[in-house]
């Protein structure tokens, strides 16, 4: 009998108070049905980093839904374009004989929100920056393989946070 009631109550404490809801996005009201995300530009030295946050973006916005993506700019309601102006490496710490130990890692976007019918939007600049710390080796091939992996992690990153902020300015 005890364990009946502390089941039932396990239950309503879960089901009434964990305070998550389930989003819907409403693509009336808001006059965006259809995006499109063109190839970021890379003003950096890391080679294949503008398809990597490109990615990212298309992938935040698939699985989000709300909005459909296209490639034809022409057909979209809202056009993203952008770039990748830098990207920052510093060391983070050192071992006792002065070798590398970890590396942080910034990455910064700058996204330019555009109407094809040339009407204004409350937010025609998007700047975001976040930073990730990585594993340095001896090993050349796991060294680029764990930078690789911490801009693929603030490239989602930063894809949420753009996503987010376009709901913001969209409402």
């Amino acid at each position: 009998m005890n364990a009946l009631r502390w089941g039932t109550i396990a239950l309503l404490f879960v089901t009434c108070g964990c305070g998550y809801t389930v989003v819907h996005y409403d693509e009336q009201g808001r006059g965006l049905s259809r995006v499109s995300i063109k190839t970021l530009t890379n003003d950096t030295a890391e080679p294949g980093v503008e398809m990597l946050v490109t990615e990212a973006l298309r992938r935040e916005f698939l699985a989000r839904g709300g909005v459909r993506l296209v490639s034809n700019p022409e057909q979209a309601d809202l056009v993203i374009r952008g770039r990748v102006p830098n990207i920052d490496t510093r060391v983070r710490s050192f071992s006792d004989v002065v070798l590398a130990l970890e590396y942080e890692l910034t990455l910064r976007i700058s996204l330019r929100l555009e109407a094809p019918d040339g009407r204004k939007l409350a937010v025609e600049r998007l700047s975001l920056q976040d930073t990730e710390v990585y594993l340095s080796s001896a090993d050349l091939e796991v060294g680029r393989k764990n930078r690789k992996e911490a801009l693929r992690r603030v490239a989602q990153l930063l894809a949420s946070r753009a996503h987010d902020a376009l709901e913001r300015v969209l409402q």
